[in-house]
């Protein structure tokens, strides 16, 4: 374990926000492509005119998720001459800022992005990402060697992905040695195991993405796998956090030393020796979209006598043109590479359990404009008040649509009037999907709350693949899997030359295979007893392990 200096580091993508230089007529280009609701409180927050932000311009917190933030035309045309005069006026004043406004304001502000009230408590969070481009203002404040100049700390990482690179920044930052362990042979964790045809994220690029190392030139609104990939890579290197990593080693266990006040971690190296090493501190960073899950469950598992493969373990070697092919699941996951089978496959058999509920996405797979790069490249503030209202709208902004409401009368398809009210907007677009194929119709409209379960973004690629007359929807249960194929429990049977599993992780088991022995001698898998927990997500009761959080994956 080498030890490290304490440098804080500025985002390796982003240089800073350059001065406006472009004409009117180009501004207003630019802001054709501009995300809507971040953009009028940005400008005051950069001009201090309080005047921009008006009522009736302010977006419905209902609306926010629908394109152009469910703004009507009329409001939109509205929103970009507001923002072409702003702009304007910041250029030809030198494009100075005005003085950063007192906590009144920025609330006024806050609270417009987002259409409600009551974000008082929020505040700090917009602060952070306010903070100018480049600084860190979570980076620690504190030196392990001037808190304890006489303690000797070390600390182990298990897994390089993006938790894992995230951890050992802030350690280097903090001047704690620390090792990193990971099974694979590259940073990137399951960004860099899932290797499926059309795997990509299903989180905005600006949300998905470090709070310190933002960039402005994400080639598409949500990334591909090999995009984010380079991603972790390059900050992994920005960040000097490669270095620390040890590839090819697989844990087994981890037991700590009530004696020694240490943690013992043994682990198999690449070569496949056993190894051990000492430190202080366990981090967990293991992720938990890395172990497949296989319906095992059904009858016949293992009996298939063709080509099997699982979305987390596929092989792109295996060409699936001209076969028969039958996919068990319609998870997110398999989603996403059902298209790409369906484009090669001579049959395509699809078997769902759950149909899940889609997420109208009509920009999924487009590249991110040059006016919108533009945007974040030229206006302060734009982007963090983007970013902030992607982390409202998919998250915090969310609760309320799926909080239960005890006097809500339903046949269980909504547990409020929120509810009710997105699932209607959804089935709408259910209806026009699929309204020219009323079979499929009946087959893919969830019949459970909006959010009961992960929502699925759809850009109209899973009506036009179902729609393709060599793909089937299956909705019956499986009775068995067969040396040839499956068998339905109405004794229908369809034949494959290759199954494939959209059966998705073992999202729950968490850190499986491995054994953790805590303070006195605890098993840690016995003490979670399948209830895997942790004091605010990151220390363990009498384990002494840290786990550290995980983020979004691929979808799965």
């Amino acid at each position: 374990m080498a030890d490290v200096s304490a440098a804080s580091s500025p985002s390796p993508f982003v240089a800073g926000v350059a001065p406006i230089t472009e004409t009117d007529a180009q501004v207003a280009a630019a802001l054709q492509h501009a995300e809507l609701a971040p953009l009028l409180p940005s400008l005051a927050y950069l001009t201090g005119d309080m005047s921009l932000l008006r009522d009736d311009l302010r977006p419905d917190p209902l609306m926010l998720n629908l394109p152009f933030s469910g703004f009507t035309e009329e409001q939109q045309a509205e929103i970009r001459s507001l923002a072409v005069a702003a702009l304007s006026r910041y250029r030809d004043g030198g494009c100075v800022p005005a003085a950063a406004p007192g906590d009144a304001q920025l609330l006024q502000m806050l609270e417009f992005t987002v259409g409600g009230a009551g974000m008082a408590d929020y505040l700090p969070l917009l602060e952070e990402e306010l903070a100018y481009k480049g600084e860190d203002r979570r980076a620690p404040q504190w030196r392990a060697g001037s808190l304890a100049p006489t303690t000797t700390l070390s600390a182990v990482i298990i897994g390089a992905g993006m938790s894992g690179i995230l951890a050992g920044h802030r350690l280097q930052q903090a001047g704690v040695p620390f090792t990193i362990l990971d099974k694979n042979d590259d940073v990137g964790g399951t960004w860099y195991e899932a290797a499926y045809p059309g795997c990509r994220v299903d989180n905005p690029n600006h949300n998905y993405s470090y709070s310190f190392a933002q960039r402005h030139d994400w080639p598409f609104h949500y990334s591909s796998q090999h995009v984010l990939h380079d991603y972790f890579g390059q900050c992994a290197d920005a960040f000097d956090v490669r270095r620390h990593v040890q590839f090819g080693c697989t844990v087994r266990q981890s037991v700590w030393s009530d004696d020694d006040q240490t943690w013992t971690v043994t682990y198999d190296d690449e070569a496949g020796a056993q190894r051990t090493i000492t430190a202080n501190i366990v981090i967990s960073a293991v992720g938990q979209l890395n172990r497949p899950k296989f319906p095992t469950e059904i009858e016949g598992f293992g009996t298939f006598s063709g080509e099997t493969m699982h979305s987390a373990q596929w092989r792109p070697d295996l060409s699936l043109a001209g076969k028969r092919v039958v996919c068990i699941g319609t998870g997110a996951s398999a989603l996403q590479f059902l298209p790409h089978v369906a484009a090669v496959a001579a049959d395509l058999v699809v078997t769902q359990r759950t149909a899940p509920w889609l997420a109208p996405t009509p920009d999924y797979h487009d590249a991110v404009p040059d006016g919108l790069q533009w945007l974040y490249g030229h206006v302060p503030s734009y982007s963090e008040f983007n970013r902030f209202s992607i982390f409202w709208r998919m998250g915090d902004g969310a609760l309320e649509s799926v909080r239960v409401d005890p006097s809500w009368e339903s046949d269980g398809s909504s547990v409020n009037m929120i509810s009710e009210f997105g699932r209607q907007l959804l089935v709408e677009y259910f209806n026009g999907e699929f309204g020219d194929r009323p079979d499929l119709l009946a087959k893919v409209v969830p019949h459970y709350p909006v959010g009961a379960k992960r929502m699925v973004r759809d850009n109209g690629v899973w009506a036009r693949t179902l729609k393709q007359p060599n793909v089937h929807l299956v909705t019956d249960a499986i009775a068995r899997i067969t040396a040839t194929g499956i068998e339905m429990a109405d004794g229908t049977v369809h034949e494959a030359d290759v199954l494939l599993y959209g059966t998705g992780y073992q999202a729950s088991k968490f850190l499986t295979p491995m054994q953790v022995t805590g303070q006195g001698g605890v098993d840690l898998h016995e003490q979670w007893a399948g209830d895997a927990r942790a004091y605010l997500g990151v220390s363990i009761p009498r384990s002494r392990t840290s786990s550290a959080c995980t983020g979004r994956t691929p979808t799965s």
